[in-house]
C-alpha cells in the first residue's frame, strides 16, 4: 500500500474559537495541524464543545511556531516551543503563552480524530 496526500487539501477542518484544525485521514495515520491563536486557551475556546472540563485527548506533537504551556490535572506542568516534540497524555489544559500564533502538528490520531468533536 501506498498513500500521499496534501495539506493544502486536508480532509477536514474544524473551527474553534481563536483557532482550527486540518486534518489528513490515511490506513494507520491521522494527522493534524492545529493552529491556535494568540489568547487561545482549550478550557475556554475547546472545553465548551468537548464536554469535558480538561482535554481528554492524548497528543503526540512537534511545534513548527509559538509557544504553548500545557498544566496536567496532576499539576505538572511546561512549555513547548518551535522544534520541541512532546507527549501529552489525557488530563490537561494548555494555552498560548505569546502574542505568535501556535502552529503544532499532531500524529497518530488523538487530535485528528478526536479534538473538538462534540
Amino acid at each position: 500500500m501506498f498513500e500521499v496526500k496534501t495539506l493544502d487539501k486536508p480532509d477536514e477542518r474544524r473551527d474553534f474559537p481563536s483557532g482550527h484544525l486540518e486534518a489528513v485521514h490515511m490506513s494507520g495515520l491521522d494527522f493534524a495541524v492545529a493552529t491556535f491563536e494568540p489568547g487561545w486557551r482549550w478550557s475556554e475556546s475547546v472545553a465548551p464543545i468537548a464536554g469535558t472540563e480538561s482535554c481528554q485527548v492524548h497528543h503526540n506533537g512537534y511545534v513548527v511556531q509559538g509557544r504553548l504551556h500545557i498544566r496536567m490535572d496532576d499539576g505538572a506542568e511546561g512549555e513547548v516551543g518551535p522544534g520541541d516534540v512532546f507527549v501529552c497524555a489525557p488530563g490537561h489544559d494548555a494555552w498560548v503563552v505569546s502574542d505568535e500564533q501556535v502552529i503544532v502538528y499532531d500524529f497518530a490520531g488523538g487530535m485528528a480524530q478526536e479534538y473538538a468533536k462534540a
